[in-house]
This record gives C-alpha cells, structure tokens and sequence, in this order.
C-alpha cells in the first residue's frame, strides 16, 4: 500500500483544484453555466453576469479531498480586498491553498497556493500568479491579462485569446458563480476559456438537474453539473465528473465526485463563512 501512496496522492491533489476549482490541482476548477440555448458564439459575445458579484469579501470556504475513506487533500479559497490595483480600478484578491493531509501528507508533501486579481465589477483577471510545492517540485508562475487586446503575457510568452473573457483557473470558478443562469435548461452546456501554463482552453460543463445533497452543513437543494474531462492517467474513457453547488444566491460548490482508473475520489465542504447570502439548508 504504501508505494502506492505517491501516486494516489498526486491523484487526489490534481483532482481538488480540478474540482474546486477547474484541472491540475485547483488548477482547473470548473464551474461555468452558460446556455447553448442562448445563440451564444464563444467567440463574439461576452457571457451574462449578474449585476453583483454572489460573493463579498470576507468568504471563505473550506474543502476535504476524499479517496475512499481517507482524507488525502485539504483546500481553502478565500475573497479579500485587493492590496494591488490595476488600470486604477480596485480589485479583489482570490485566494487559495491547497495542502496534502494525513498519512499522504507524509509520502508526498503538497503546499500549493494561488492569487487571482480580478475587477470588482467585471470579474475578469487582471493577475494570477501560483506558487507550485509538490514533494521536492518547485514552480512559479504569472500572468497578465490584456482583455481589450485579447492578450495573456505569461512566464512562458505572450499568447492570444479568442475573447475579451478569458480567466484563469481561480478567477474562472469565482465568475462562474455570478453567471446569468436564467434561461438555463437540462442539457445545456456553459463553456468559458481559460488560460493554464502555456496554452489557452475552453471548459464544457453540463447541466444536469436539480438535486438535495446532505452536507456536513446540513442537507442543501442543489444544482448539479457535468464538466468534460479528458481520458488518460487517471481518468477512464468512461469517467464521469460531477459537481454540485447551491440552488441560492450564494452558488457554493458544496460535492464535486469523479471515478478514477482505481478507485473514486470526493471532494466535500468543510465550512462556509463569510457568505453574501444565508445558506439556505432543508431542515
């Protein structure tokens, strides 16, 4: 069991900030809920957002990684007030931290943290920067977002985007909660572009219901989703991902649960504090 520990625990990590976030560690969080139904060209249209953000300053949600029965990951993200502004707009600093616990904690120590710098009012990035600490693996990265000129500048050279809309993972998940979901109906896919290392992708996530999940929190009425994942490592050609976040106007992920070659990892909320809204619990 315990050669095998380094391995799983790799899995886990790179599916918590997969699923709390969109996919290599909560690097590629997901979320994202547009309609087709809205003749919607990715590549002309911005995406509809609400008129306010459904999150304020002073957030913070916690997360568990689950393989089986044990906890493998922990990760928190939280909203603070920007330190740094930007075309002389203030901003909102996103913040999160993702961190191995328990006994793989001991084979493969991870400690990663992420900064995303977004416009109060636009939500688009503006910054990103990650701070990669996986067993004896170092990286840092960064980014700048031109939106008008549809230009990310990175560590790794400048590259174009398709649109004025384009974030990267931290910044993608906090948009994505503020997304006009309106109009949405069963079957209906949201795709959002994001920007990751050295290329620009697109997300496709699917609606697929409405759901009651029990929580530690209690048991909440839910949105549930399926965002697209890719075959290979760790994923079966079968797998499926799925994602649950509140039916309210706080939009919290509260479950995300995907199968992987050996095994199923969970991810599940801890705490919730600091929400715009009540947390609307069935009791």
């Amino acid at each position: 069991m315990e050669s095998h520990a380094p391995q799983y625990q790799s899995i886990s990590v790179k599916i918590s900030l997969d699923c709390f976030l969109f996919g290599k560690g909560m690097r590629k969080f997901l979320l994202l809920i547009f309609t087709a139904f809205v003749s919607f060209n990715s590549y002309a249209q911005e995406l509809p957002f609400v008129k306010e953000p459904v999150f304020q300053s002073g957030e913070v949600l916690q997360y568990k990684l689950k393989y089986g029965f044990i906890t493998a990951a922990e990760g928190t993200l939280k909203v603070l007030e920007g330190d740094l502004k930007f075309e002389g707009q203030p901003t909102y600093r996103l913040s999160v931290d993702g961190v191995t616990s328990g006994t793989f904690d001991v084979f493969y120590k991870i400690r990663d943290h992420y900064d995303s710098y977004i416009d109060k009012k636009e939500l688009k990035p503006y910054f990103y920067q990650e701070n990669i600490r996986e067993g004896s693996y170092r990286r840092q990265d960064k980014a700048r977002f031109n939106q008008d000129a549809k230009k990310v500048i990175a560590n790794k050279g400048t590259f174009n985007t398709p649109t004025t809309q384009t974030f990267d993972l931290v910044s993608s998940y906090y948009f994505a909660r503020s997304l006009d979901i309106s109009k949405m109906k069963t079957g209906d896919f949201v795709k959002l572009h994001y920007f990751l290392g050295d290329e620009v992708s697109q997300l496709e996530i699917q609606y697929v219901g409405k759901e009651v999940i029990k929580t530690k929190l209690g048991k909440i009425r839910c949105l549930k989703f399926s965002p697209s994942i890719k075959p290979g490592r760790i994923f079966r050609k079968d797998s499926r991902l799925y994602l649950w976040i509140t039916d309210d106007g706080n939009r919290v992920p509260v479950k995300a649960e995907v199968e992987i070659l050996v095994g199923s990892v969970v991810m599940e909320i801890k705490s919730a504090e600091g929400l715009k809204y009540p947390l609307t619990l069935i009791k």
